[in-house]
């Protein structure tokens, strides 16, 4: 066995786990819980150092679905999976979940060519996968810098990983909170059990 070989092994193999850990780290930083929707932009070509769109292969999708079914099992979150600009970046998820949030449908069957090895494999690995629009998820990650801020809530934070990368993928993520609204007079917390008036000589409305 070359050198080469081997360690391209050790770097699949470490795909999941390395998943897991930043999945994990992006859970608690944003307070990702049941029910909630967490989408995940993947190129598996980055993942292997070449070129976005080039390379893909299943056996990397495999491992990362791996590595974010980990924690879903634990969590409970819904993983909505980006598909490639070839389908106009709609997602892969569950059509009961989709249906609970009557979100709209789009019909097509990703393929590695045609929307990518991540979404592919999702699409063939969730139960009663489905296509979908457009999501505004609570959470994402980004591996290998395929921009999913399309389908996110409404102020995406940033994440700073642990790990920085997967493999050759640079790795970004996000999760979302309510926006702040109003200015210097604004309240955003109960102080109390009730919500206490502003002593201000300004008039508003």
């Amino acid at each position: 066995m070359n050198e080469t070989y081997m360690n391209e092994r050790v770097s699949l193999e470490s795909i999941a786990s390395n998943v897991e850990t930043i999945i994990r780290e992006l859970a608690a930083a944003g307070g990702l819980s049941e029910g909630q929707l967490l989408v995940i932009g993947v190129s598996t070509s980055e993942v292997l150092g070449k070129r976005i769109g080039t390379a893909g292969t299943v056996d990397t999708a495999e491992r990362i679905f791996a590595g974010v079914e980990a924690v879903r099992k634990e969590i409970g979150f819904h993983p909505v999976y980006q598909c490639c600009e070839h389908l106009n970046r709609a997602l892969v998820m569950e059509q009961s979940v989709a249906e609970r949030l009557r979100l709209e449908l789009v019909s097509a069957v990703p393929v590695p060519k045609a929307g990518g090895s991540m979404a592919a494999f999702a699409y063939r690995s969730l139960s009663g996968a489905c296509l979908v629009e457009t999501v505004a998820a609570h959470a994402g990650i980004d591996i290998g810098d395929t921009l999913i801020g399309m389908h996110l809530k409404r102020v995406a934070v940033p994440v700073r990983p642990s790990i920085k990368s997967i493999g050759s993928a640079h790795v970004t993520m996000a999760f979302t909170r309510p926006k702040l609204i109003g200015g210097a007079r604004a309240v955003y917390e109960l102080e109390g059990t009730a919500a206490q008036p502003v002593q201000d000589n300004g008039t508003c409305e």
